[in-house]
């Protein structure tokens, strides 16, 4: 952490995020997220996952959540001839973002309504 800004960023925000104080007790609060207690499988509403192919973080992992989820499911892959290949598509922002707002926009075709405020 010391050396490398990345690596301080990523587990700063890590530690951040899991609410935790150490980069170790991060590391450990992974260990509480696995596909192997089958919370995928309650998943009932359609679901979205996104997958960058060259993503450097999570390789693999979209793919194996996808694969658990029993409700209506869209595996989206953001590619690097889209400038959306790294993890969290920080080269496409916009085109990600159509992406997935055309893909909610077909899933809930009709089932909101606007309501007056």
């Amino acid at each position: 952490m010391a050396k490398d800004p990345i690596a301080r960023w990523a587990l700063n925000h890590g530690m951040y995020v899991m609410g935790v104080d150490t980069p170790r007790a991060f590391n450990a609060s992974y260990l509480d997220y696995t596909l192997a207690d089958g919370i995928a499988e309650k998943i009932q509403c359609p679901t979205l996952v996104c997958d960058a192919a060259e993503d450097e973080f999570f390789k693999g992992q979209p793919e194996q959540l996808y694969e658990h989820l029993t409700c209506p499911k869209t595996l989206m892959l953001f590619t690097a001839a889209e400038g959306a290949g790294a993890h969290c598509h920080p080269g496409a922002m916009r085109h990600a973002i159509a992406r997935i707002y055309d893909w909610l926009g077909d899933t809930l075709d009709g089932t909101l309504t606007d309501t007056p405020a």
